[in-house]
C-alpha cells in the first residue's frame, strides 16, 4: 500500500501506522463464535495483509471469544515485527452469541489480563473500551483504562461507540488515541464524532466500513463511480473513507486472501473532488 497516496497516521504522535488497516473479527467461526473452519487460511490472510503493507490489525477479546487474539498471536508473535495490534474490552459473550456490555473496572482488569495472555505481550499497543455500559459510569471505565496506561499495561487508549460528549469526557481523563464508531458512505450517524476527531487529531476507525454491501441511498452513486473507475463498489466505498478525512483509519475485514487484495487495491483509486462531493453530500 503506497504511503504517499493515502498516508500514515501517528497515534498520540509517536506510533505511526498505515491508514488502511485490517479488522480481524471475521477470522472466527460463524456468528463470531469459536474458531474458523480453516485456521491456517485465517493465518494466511493475516500474513498476506502484512505483505501488502497493512501494519495495523484491530481485534477484540470478544471475537471468538479469544479466538481472533489467539490467531493473531500465533501468526505474528512473540515479537510482532512491523505490526501494531489494537484490541478491545468491555463486551462479554453468551452461549447464544449475544454481546452484553460490562464496563465495571474489575471486569476490564480481567479482560485486559486475558488479552495480554493470549497475545503474549507485556503491553498492548492500543487498548480500546468496546462500548459504554449504561450500568457503569463512563468515567469509571475510562479511568480504569487510564490506570492501565499509567501502569504500563497499554501504550495507547481508545474508545468505541461514543458520542462527542463521551469523547470529551474521556479526553478529560486520559489522552485518547483513537475512536472506533460505525461509519461508512451510507451511514453518517457518527459524522459529528469524525469532525471532532479531525479537530483533536485523534484517529477515527470506522467499523462496518463497507456496510455489508448496503450503502443506503448512496448506493446508486457508488455504483456509477465504481463503473467509471472499473472498480468494485466496495473499493470505491473504501477509497471514499480514505479521502473523507486524514484521520480516518478504515479496517475492512475478510476471511479471504483475494477479498483482502481487492480491499487493499482501493488505496490506488484516486477519486476526483467532484466524485468525493457526490458521495459526501
Amino acid at each position: 500500500m503506497p504511503d504517499d497516496s493515502n498516508g500514515t497516521f501517528d497515534l498520540d504522535g509517536d506510533l505511526t501506522v498505515n491508514r488502511l488497516g485490517f479488522g480481524a473479527m471475521r477470522l472466527t467461526g460463524e456468528g463470531v463464535m469459536g474458531p474458523p473452519d480453516d485456521e491456517e487460511e485465517a493465518k494466511n490472510v493475516l500474513r498476506r495483509a502484512r505483505d501488502l503493507g497493512i501494519d495495523f490489525i484491530d481485534t477484540a477479546d470478544s471475537y471468538g471469544p479469544g479466538v481472533s487474539e489467539r490467531l493473531i498471536a500465533e501468526t505474528f508473535g512473540p515479537d510482532y515485527e512491523d505490526v501494531t495490534i489494537a484490541t478491545k474490552g468491555g463486551l462479554w459473550r453468551t452461549l447464544a452469541g449475544d454481546w452484553p456490555t460490562c464496563g465495571e473496572p474489575e471486569y476490564l482488569q480481567n479482560t485486559l489480563m486475558g488479552s495480554l495472555d493470549r497475545l503474549g505481550v507485556d503491553s498492548i499497543d492500543l487498548y480500546q473500551y468496546h462500548r459504554p455500559d449504561p450500568d457503569t459510569p463512563f468515567a469509571d471505565s475510562v479511568g480504569q483504562l487510564a490506570e492501565f496506561k499509567d501502569e504500563g499495561y497499554v501504550d495507547h487508549v481508545g474508545v468505541s461507540n461514543v458520542s462527542v460528549e463521551q469523547l470529551d469526557e474521556a479526553r478529560d481523563i486520559v489522552e485518547i488515541a483513537t475512536v472506533q464508531n460505525r461509519y461508512n458512505v451510507g451511514d453518517r450517524d457518527s459524522e459529528a464524532v469524525l469532525e471532532a476527531c479531525g479537530e483533536y487529531g485523534i484517529g477515527f476507525i470506522p467499523w462496518f466500513p463497507l456496510g455489508s454491501g448496503d450503502l443506503g441511498d448512496r448506493g446508486e452513486i457508488v455504483a456509477e463511480i465504481a463503473d467509471a473507475h472499473d472498480a468494485s463498489e466496495q473499493q470505491v466505498a473504501l477509497a471514499w473513507l480514505l479521502g473523507r478525512s486524514e484521520v480516518t483509519l478504515p479496517i475492512p475485514g475478510t476471511s479471504s486472501v483475494s477479498h483482502l487484495e481487492d480491499n487493499v487495491a482501493a488505496a490506488e483509486i484516486d477519486l476526483s473532488d467532484d466524485e468525493m462531493a457526490r458521495l459526501t453530500d
